[in-house]
């Protein structure tokens, strides 16, 4: 899981006084709104219509570290640029898998992608026996770019030109990319003198907003994985890329779409609603800030029949910072009980779960996050996160809590279960390393330290988010895509793995 940016609009002239590289500046503001959904490494390519050349910045780091100066972006120029901030769900820290990727050959294309390939092994296989194709990186957006920029190129004559390219060829291509790609993803392409692609998986695994906003020059649209970013950019929300839609803006600003691929049962990620995402976005025009309020609601009523079987009595609930805190808001209204902040959050600290080691990870529980003795000693304590993954970042939280004081720990969760294997880009490819795989819920209350562990059902993430089929296959092994090849690989891609 990432974050992408995409700006395109007209052609800015110098008597319009604005910086050849503005596109790139909204690009750059858009990834620092999207910092959260990545935080390894950080990318902007732009295309320069006078010298018909893709530029390109990226490097290891924040996007304020990759960009920490002026120069960077002002060599950026061009009217369209698309953005990446990385997560590294799987495999290297290495340079050569940051994205966006380009490639001059058969012509010019860039990329970037949110999300993972469960076919990741067959189609390098493919690509280099049948395509003589050979990978340069271990990311799996080079495969999206070569099966891409070959399909594209069919039907044109081998010459990509005015002339004999238009939007029925890239509606073909990103066909033949559904066709062949399995997995969850959401990608931006630029592609030379022609314009901006945007297309996303099938069943809608991996989320994509337009935006879009009037200049003196023009319409100028956004592309993003979050709507807070062209938000905070000052573009208006206008709808979500479809599942298996394809939008493609001309370098005059047209914008035409389709959807090619239409699938009976769509599959958004349960997990962007209960984590990922800002609680500032929405996705099909809802918010997540709601969902999030709907899912502590029903983490109340599961902690509302314990109370009543006399099984807890909590003094307070407190939520995890930050993602939880609208869920622990919602089921303290509902208890009727005060809400309280134990733990203040270190802001330059990383999200901890989306480090790329365990042991990143428990260095910085140690550093995130500080006691308030005051709202701890003697209590009760309802503690309120959105997910139990692996569990070492909650048996740490329980054990703070008692060190300075807690009479006892009552683990409340917004997320059922995890207990198997995701695929399509969040960070836990192995079922060994998932607390929930192997124990019941009664082991895990004991191995956390806690006196009991709540976790809502499926049915409450249906009933919080309004959506009948979400993706769930990390709860229910129920997996919206083939994923024989996925569990197959799961342990080899652990160790040699595809980074986004």
């Amino acid at each position: 899981m990432c974050g992408v940016v995409g700006i395109i609009g007209p052609v800015q002239n110098e008597t319009q006084n604005v910086p050849t590289c503005w596109a790139a500046h909204d690009v750059y503001r858009g990834l620092l709104a999207l910092q959260h959904r990545g935080q390894d490494a950080a990318g902007i390519l732009s295309f320069d219509h006078q010298t018909r050349m893709f530029v390109l910045e990226k490097d290891l780091g924040l996007v304020s570290q990759v960009f920490d100066n002026n120069n960077k972006i002002q060599k950026l120029i061009g009217n369209m640029a698309i953005g990446h901030t990385r997560y590294a769900t799987a495999g290297t820290d290495g340079k050569r898998d940051i994205q966006p990727m380009i490639t001059g050959s058969p012509f010019g294309l860039g990329m970037v992608h949110n999300g993972n390939l469960v076919n990741y092994h067959s189609l390098t296989k493919e690509l280099a026996e049948k395509y003589h194709r050979q990978m340069l990186t271990a990311n799996d957006l080079e495969i999206i770019m070569h099966y891409m920029g070959h399909f594209l190129l069919e039907g044109t004559n081998g010459i990509p030109d005015q002339k004999t390219f238009s939007f029925d060829n890239i509606k073909k291509a990103v066909a033949r990319v559904f066709d062949t790609v399995n997995g969850g993803y959401a990608a931006l392409a630029l592609i030379v003198g022609q314009g901006m692609i945007a297309f996303r998986d099938p069943k809608g695994i991996r989320p994509l907003a337009i935006g879009t906003k009037e200049t003196k020059a023009g319409t100028v649209y956004c592309l993003a994985s979050e709507t807070s970013a062209m938000i905070y950019l000052g573009y208006k929300y206008l709808r979500d890329v479809e599942p298996g839609e394809v939008v493609f803006i001309d370098t005059e600003g047209r914008l035409q779409s389709a959807v090619v691929r239409a699938e009976k049962e769509k599959a958004s990620c349960m997990f962007e609603w209960v984590y990922f995402s800002g609680a500032d976005s929405s996705i099909d025009h809802q918010s997540v800030y709601s969902v999030r309020l709907k899912l502590g609601q029903r983490l109340g009523m599961k902690a509302k029949e314990a109370i009543k079987r006399g099984e807890i009595a909590p003094d307070v609930v407190m939520p995890v910072p930050d993602t939880s805190r609208p869920a622990a808001i919602a089921a303290a209204d509902l208890l009727g009980l005060p809400y309280r902040e134990g733990l203040i959050k270190n802001r330059y600290v990383a999200r901890s779960f989306i480090l790329s080691s365990q042991e990143k990870r428990e260095a910085a529980i140690e550093l995130k996050l500080s006691p308030v003795i005051s709202e701890i000693e003697g209590k009760s304590i309802l503690l309120v996160d959105d997910s139990i993954v692996r569990g070492t970042t909650s048996k740490k939280l329980v054990a703070m809590l008692k060190k300075y004081g807690a009479r006892e720990v009552i683990f409340g969760t917004t997320c059922p279960p995890i207990r198997f294997p995701c695929y399509y880009g969040i960070d836990f490819p192995n079922p060994q390393a998932l607390i929930a795989n192997d124990k019941s819920v009664e082991d895990i209350a004991q191995w956390l330290g806690a006196k009991q562990v709540i976790y809502i059902d499926e049915e409450d993430l249906r009933a919080a988010t309004g959506i009948s089929k979400l993706c769930m296959a990390c709860l229910n092994n129920k997996y919206p895509t083939d994923a024989a090849e996925g569990i197959k690989f799961s342990t080899e891609r652990t160790k040699v793995r595809a980074v986004k």
